[in-house]
């Protein structure tokens, strides 16, 4: 699934706080009897009386029932409650199906043909209820839908003979994926042909997860590294991108973990040892000890002391992400710069059972200087982001988006004279400069190689950036916060703000 860029803030945290919810788990495959066994020997009186009490509930139900009822849906329906009740988001109950999909999502990858696809746009010259198909965002180089020639902008009306018009973008992603070696038959329309049938065998697509390129400037290359999410695959592809950036040479890195939801607990401890070779990266703390547990630095850095380090976070950084955060920012490696971070800091394990499962969280997270930033985050060192909009841009923003001529926008925002830009800015309600990221957007969307960064509008890279470039950068990085000085330092400020907003209340 691709979202589109710079969408209204209340969509972006919606889809991020699910995503979080999602991935940001320390898989584990721990048998489940164990784990009941050690649980019963500290239960209590009660929790022996009320599991006795499930057991006769669930024997009585499937005797008397006025019909005969489905032992598997009983059985999912009470872990389903059962996780509801302890009000954590975070620990569930997995079907079948969710216990496929968080494998699939925690592995990095699945079976598919390669494609970032979204739901079309509505064509403003069109009737209301004119379908809307599933149009294909860009294919993944080196995957099959890529070496069948698929395009971005190819629109899919059928998968399988099935119209994709009813399909939210979801759906359509579940029916082409399948299993390696099968076979999809997707029906393409492409501008200038004929509508054409193109089946195409699926095989193992592995989600990227690290993208790097080279940030030229006057003194010298910068590497960039964004991490998307931390997967079993992240830590060797970040190894690739250092030895990019070795061969062409750089003198300093910005990781950047903006929109990042985190990940597999292994995978951050794994890239952290690459940027710091002593002291604690994290540590897990449960009201069991075993459960407790403190991950060390390894000697052998991938990356030399010497050369400065910026990390980019955001609201949507979370979890995995702000572990490595913390854990550079601790030791202090790197320098931090953005907004605060979403907080989440506590750990989840998944349990298989008999083809489903659950996920529960076990333990909190803390960073080396022992803060748990659950709820709170990581405040960045130097704050960069970008101008909160408006009720009415927003609203301005939204209704650009669902008139369709964002397309048009993108393809002929470059060409207009200074005029016609001023014209398009009254019209929509926007800023020029807001317009013309999207249309930049827009158009990187659709490109089959977009770039991997901008510099042009991105506030935060830019500022990054500028911290490197300081002479003063070594002592600069000395002198900052902890994450726990950071964080005490804002619940201060905060502390300071709440009575003098409550005295302007009438």
């Amino acid at each position: 699934m691709m979202q589109s860029p710079l969408v209204p803030r209340r969509h972006r945290l919606a889809w991020g706080a699910t995503v979080i919810a999602v991935i940001a788990i320390s898989m584990f495959s721990v048998p489940v009897p164990r784990a009941l066994a050690q649980a019963n020997d500290q239960s209590s009186a009660d929790s022996r009386k009320y599991l006795e009490l499930l057991n006769n509930t669930f024997r009585f139900v499937m005797q008397s029932y006025v019909d005969q009822p489905d032992a598997k849906k009983l059985y999912e329906g009470a872990m389903k409650g059962l996780f509801e009740s302890l009000g954590d988001p975070y620990s569930v109950f997995l079907d079948e199906q969710l216990m496929s999909d968080m494998t699939e999502l925690t592995s990095g990858q699945f079976g598919g043909v390669g494609l970032y696809i979204s739901k079309q746009l509505r064509d403003p010259k069109k009737a209301e209820d004119d379908p809307r198909y599933i149009e294909i965002v860009s294919p993944i180089e080196d995957t099959p839908g890529w070496k069948y020639g698929l395009k971005a902008g190819d629109l899919i009306i059928k998968i399988d003979g099935e119209t994709t018009a009813p399909l939210s973008t979801d759906e359509a992603q579940k029916k082409i994926r399948g299993k390696p070696d099968s076979t999809v038959t997707l029906t393409i329309r492409r501008a200038g042909l004929d509508d054409f049938d193109a089946t195409i065998g699926r095989a193992r697509i592995e989600v990227p997860t690290v993208k790097h390129a080279l940030i030229p400037t006057p003194k010298g290359n910068i590497g960039y590294l964004r991490i998307i999410e931390f997967t079993a695959q992240t830590k060797a592809r970040v190894e690739d991108s250092i030895k990019d950036f070795d061969k062409a040479g750089y003198r300093a890195l910005v990781i950047d973990v903006r929109n990042d939801p985190g990940g597999l607990l292994q995978s951050v401890i794994d890239v952290a040892n690459y940027f710091v070779d002593s002291g604690v990266i994290v540590s897990t703390k449960s009201r069991n000890a075993y459960e407790n547990s403190v991950a060390r630095a390894k000697p052998g850095i991938a990356i030399s002391g010497s050369k400065p380090i910026v990390i980019l976070l955001n609201r949507g950084s979370a979890s995995a992400s702000e572990i490595l955060a913390g854990a550079l920012k601790d030791n202090k490696r790197a320098y931090l710069v953005g907004e605060n971070s979403y907080g989440k800091g506590s750990v989840q394990q998944i349990y298989p059972i008999d083809g489903t499962g659950f996920k529960i969280t076990i333990a909190r997270y803390y960073t080396p200087s022992d803060e748990n930033i659950d709820k709170t985050g990581i405040p960045p060192d130097l704050e960069a982001k970008e101008p909160d909009l408006t009720k009415a841009e927003t609203d301005s923003l939204q209704k650009l988006y669902d008139s369709g001529r964002i397309s048009e926008l993108a393809s002929t925002w470059s060409k207009k004279a200074a005029p016609e830009k001023a014209a398009l800015s009254k019209e929509f309600g926007l800023p020029e400069k807001l317009l013309a990221r999207l249309a930049k957007d827009e158009a990187n969307r659709k490109s089959p190689q977009p770039p991997v960064y901008d510099l042009e509008f991105d506030i935060a890279l830019k500022a990054a950036v500028d911290v490197i470039d300081r002479p003063d950068y070594a002592q600069l990085l000395a002198a900052s916060k902890t994450v726990k000085e950071l964080v005490e330092a804002k619940k201060a400020a905060q502390a300071l703000v709440a009575p003098a907003a409550s005295a302007t209340k009438p």
